[in-house]
């Protein structure tokens, strides 16, 4: 294991090695960047991180990130309210957001039922989107999860969950590679994708 000259530097550089993506060498490398800049321009930027981890709250209604306990799109009464469109992440908000092309409201699960990673349908907020629906206003549920065999087990589950209330199902238009993940998808083939979903079949 490699020596540090400074017991302050080995621990910046195993907690920056926490951060997905980094290995040592790039937390050493950044860690080394950090001892170049001013001291103002570090403490500006680990009190956003600080404030960023204790003050940005989950919306209460669509679970989408916030500021405040309602998001600005679920504020925003220019929004289509009848319409909910389910991810499973906060990047996947901004990656539609992104396309202009979709004006409801938003339904963060923070997952997908995934058995072999031990998440179950009460582990992501499921039960939460059910009670919308119930409490009415909503006329579709678009469903826009990953092509993937977990994303398809949700929507099933989803579908079946909301059968009861009549509400109209759809899912985005398969224009999207399967096993792709949606922040990742350009904001053309994510924006169609949307615009020519489809009804989903129970």
């Amino acid at each position: 294991m490699q020596e540090y000259p400074s017991a302050l530097l080995e621990k910046a550089v195993g907690e920056l090695a926490k951060l997905p993506g980094i290995g040592r060498k790039t937390a050493l490398r950044l860690a080394l960047h950090v001892l170049r800049q001013p001291v103002a321009d570090i403490d500006e930027f680990t009190d956003a991180i600080s404030h960023l981890r204790h003050d940005v709250k989950y919306c209460t209604l669509c679970h989408n990130i916030s500021d405040t306990d309602v998001c600005p799109i679920c504020a925003d009464r220019s929004r289509d309210r009848s319409m909910v469109c389910v991810v499973e992440n906060v990047q996947d908000v901004m990656a539609i957001e992104n396309t202009q092309q979709y004006h409801g409201l938003y339904h963060v699960l923070g997952g997908i039922i995934s058995p072999m990673d031990g998440i179950g349908p009460n582990d992501i907020e499921i039960d939460s989107l059910v009670k919308r629906v119930e409490g009415g206003g909503i006329s579709e549920v678009i469903l826009a999860l990953a092509s993937t065999m977990e994303g398809d087990t949700t929507n099933f589950y989803i579908s079946r969950k909301l059968a009861a209330t009549g509400v109209r199902i759809s899912v985005i238009a398969r224009g999207i590679s399967v096993g792709d993940e949606l922040e990742y998808t350009d904001e053309v083939t994510l924006g169609r994708a949307i615009m020519n979903r489809t009804e989903m079949k129970r």
